[in-house]
């Protein structure tokens, strides 16, 4: 993407869990393109040393990094997505619809990324976002679990 909310937006995905070779493939992408801005321009990107990358979208100052993955939450979507919203919170990470940001939600498919850009290296919020997902799948079996449980009849006498 080029001039949507930032100057240049180099996505790497796949399906599967394979987050490791997506960000490798991802920081390649990113040293081919800056080497071939340098080539063309005699320049590098716009980096500063406090403040990461420099982009047009204030709320990415930093790394810029928005590492995400799609992944379904049936017991956390029957509990509500403000407690989802709540617990996502208190482990850095943000939950959207899988149609984007503004997209809405639909079913109970999440797109779940970290939330901070700014302060972190793009290793330690790739970590940040696959330990808050994992906990949240933890989370989530615990909740099909005991939503089954309170909705299973009463044994007969």
């Amino acid at each position: 993407w080029v001039n949507e909310e930032d100057q240049l937006r180099i996505i790497s995905m796949e399906k599967g869990g394979d987050v490791l070779g997506v960000f490798k493939r991802l920081a390649k992408g990113i040293k081919a393109v800056g080497d071939s801005v340098k080539e063309e321009s005699g320049k590098d990107f716009c980096l500063d040393e406090k403040y990461g990358y420099v982009h047009s979208c204030p709320t990415n100052l930093g790394t810029g990094m928005r590492a995400s993955v799609h992944i379904d939450l049936p017991g956390w979507t029957k509990e509500g997505v403000d407690k989802l919203k709540a617990r996502c919170e208190e482990l850095a990470l943000q939950p959207r619809g899988t149609r984007g940001e503004s997209g809405g939600q639909t079913g109970h498919t999440y797109d779940i990324s970290n939330k901070h850009r700014l302060g972190y290296s793009e290793v330690q919020l790739v970590q940040t976002m696959i330990d808050g997902v994992n906990k949240l799948y933890e989370e989530d079996l615990a909740l099909q679990k005991k939503q089954a449980e309170a909705e299973a009849p009463a044994p007969a006498e």
